[in-house]
């Protein structure tokens, strides 16, 4: 698979999880719903791409620091820094004008980022990917 088509890949599985994560949870805040449907799938894209950039970079700094605390809670810390890495994505897309928001970073956050990892792993085993 070419690395074009592997980025789209995981880009549209990122939209598609902030997506099911943003119809799940009242807290989160996903494309206008008064906006025309190829406005909100636009922004659906650029907020998935903003997502899928700081999970990259981000995120493996986050786990580093936080390696003790994920050891002793056994891998349960991983969903706090999952539910980091919405935050911060609700933050930087609010400076970009992009339509996405999480309300409260306790239940919006954490219950998101718990949606967005299944969504993620049951779409992962769906759609191909040569990575693995």
């Amino acid at each position: 698979m070419t690395p074009m088509k592997s980025i789209a890949i995981k880009v549209l599985v990122n939209g598609v999880a902030l997506w099911v994560a943003a119809f799940l949870v009242f807290g989160i805040h996903l494309a206008d719903e008064n906006e025309p449907l190829g406005k909100r799938l636009l922004s659906v894209l650029l907020v998935a791409i903003v997502f899928g950039l700081i999970n990259a970079v981000i995120k493996p700094v986050a786990k580093f620091f936080s390696f003790p605390f994920i050891v002793l809670t056994l891998g349960l810390f991983t969903i706090v820094v999952n539910a980091l890495m919405l935050q911060l994505t609700s933050w930087v897309a609010g400076g970009l004008n992009l339509a996405f928001h999480v309300d409260h970073f306790f239940w919006d956050a954490i219950l998101g980022a718990v949606i967005v990892s299944i969504v993620s792993i049951v779409l992962g085993i769906v759609l191909p990917d040569d990575d693995r």
